[in-house]
């Protein structure tokens, strides 16, 4: 499969949100409860402007998984930390797509500054913990209970990256 990786643009909204919102109903990869509309991309987006962000596309041009990094915190303090975001289409996983698209992010997080990556990943997303551990992240801490979707409560297992 020929994949391009591509900085997230204003029109990648709805295919985006689609490959989230499928996230939210059918997991727990996604923290949201609700689908969010195609509207909260905008907000979403420009929170994370000034960070490297990106699209895989299959040889159609559709979009098949995306990443970016967001801030950590406001504070200066910690502006060479950064908070990953990264979700596939429903049957694009253990294909290699989310790799590409790590190292995207690293490769230019570091042209950015960025020095540690961060990811927050629910307890119950055990291929995220695996993918995350994998990909050179180390667990560094857990929540207990600290999260509640469909009636279950979850952990938050909190992961870095030095880049």
């Amino acid at each position: 499969m020929q994949i391009t990786l591509d900085p997230i643009l204003a029109s990648d909204a709805e295919e985006i949100v689609d490959i989230f919102n499928y996230y939210t109903e059918n997991s727990f990869a996604a923290y949201t409860e609700r689908p969010i509309s195609y509207d909260m991309f905008e907000a979403f987006f420009y929170s994370t402007r000034g960070y490297p962000s990106v699209t895989a596309r299959d040889e159609n041009e559709t979009v098949i998984g995306f990443g970016l990094l967001r801030p950590f915190s406001s504070i200066s303090t910690f502006s060479h930390t950064a908070e990953l975001t990264l979700f596939l289409k429903e049957g694009y996983t253990g294909q290699g797509i989310g790799r590409l698209i790590l190292s995207y992010l690293e490769e230019k997080g570091r042209d950015a500054g960025i020095t540690s990556i961060l990811a927050s990943i629910s307890s119950l997303n055990e291929s995220s913990l695996r993918f995350h551990l994998h990909n050179g992240f180390t667990e560094c801490g857990c929540f207990k209970g600290i999260g509640r979707k469909k009636g279950v409560t979850f952990d938050v297992v909190y992961c870095q990256k030095m880049i």
